[in-house]
């Protein structure tokens, strides 16, 4: 069990949990039956061991976290090449176990990747994120930094996990400017964000994830409207610059690309 949340700062790991790459045959099959306990894919939809193999050997992240010798989360990264020309990583696929999340994993992991990247001179770092998932929304943005440009309908099609129920895979994708100063007085301050203004706001009711299940057809109204209002906003240059939580909802944050550019500037 990890310690309680008074004798460290939020959401950092306890001193048990450390993150260090996946090396062995025996390592790599554990995050494979991660997979299944954390989504509940059928077999045909998990990432096999040989692609966490090819990862680390081709440039990609292939880190777990370890409670002493227990596996409980990792993250496997593949790397990608802008049209430009530029070199990034890509975040395929971050999990925690149930009874680990919300005790600083997740971050610990990101934070090791950003480690990694940084010593490679690797500055982006992007992944795809559900919106109608808006503790992770919140994570991304305002825990890490990332900012949104982009919006994709049915990214990966309908998948079998219990996640998703049934869904179409809409996701943003999510870039984390690892060497900004806008990401550096985040990690290195642990406070807020300074944020441009907000001239949009993208809402997302708190009930998605129970609608998800209990009324299917109005989740998927509702996500459409959602995927309607971020395609609208990118198209009038806007960028998502962080995430407000209340009881009721998750609000997305939108300014213009203009006014938060200066802070990715490397």
């Amino acid at each position: 069990m990890s310690e309680p949340a008074t004798r460290r700062p939020a959401g950092t790991a306890a001193p048990s949990i450390i993150a260090r790459a996946l090396t062995t045959q025996q390592e790599f099959e554990g995050a494979v039956d991660l997979q299944k306990q954390i989504w509940g894919f059928e077999d045909i939809e998990l990432l096999p061991v040989r692609l966490f193999v090819v990862a680390t050997k081709v440039g990609g992240q292939a880190f777990g976290a370890f409670d002493g010798h227990r596996l409980v989360g990792f993250c496997l990264a593949i790397p990608g090449l802008k049209a430009s020309g530029g070199s990034y990583l890509h975040s395929h696929m971050l999990g925690v176990i149930p009874e680990y999340r919300d005790s600083g994993v997740g971050r610990l992991l990101k934070l090791k990747q950003r480690e990694d990247a940084l010593a490679r001179s690797i500055h982006l770092i992007e992944w795809t994120f559900d919106p109608l998932e808006i503790k992770n929304a919140y994570f991304n943005m305002e825990r890490l930094g990332a900012i949104v440009r982009r919006y994709v309908r049915n990214q990966y099609g309908t998948t079998t996990s219990r996640l998703h129920a049934g869904l179409p895979t809409d996701r943003c994708i999510a870039e984390w400017w690892i060497a900004s100063p806008r990401v550096k007085a985040l990690l290195d301050a642990a406070s807020p964000l300074p944020k441009p203004e907000t001239i949009a706001r993208i809402r997302v009711p708190a009930s998605i994830g129970q609608l998800r299940h209990d009324d299917p057809r109005l989740a998927r109204q509702i996500q459409q409207q959602v995927s309607r209002d971020f395609l609208e906003g990118f198209d009038r240059g806007l960028v998502v610059t962080g995430v407000e939580r209340s009881p009721d909802a998750g609000t997305f944050l939108l300014a213009p690309w203009k006014t938060l550019e200066p802070q990715i500037q490397e």
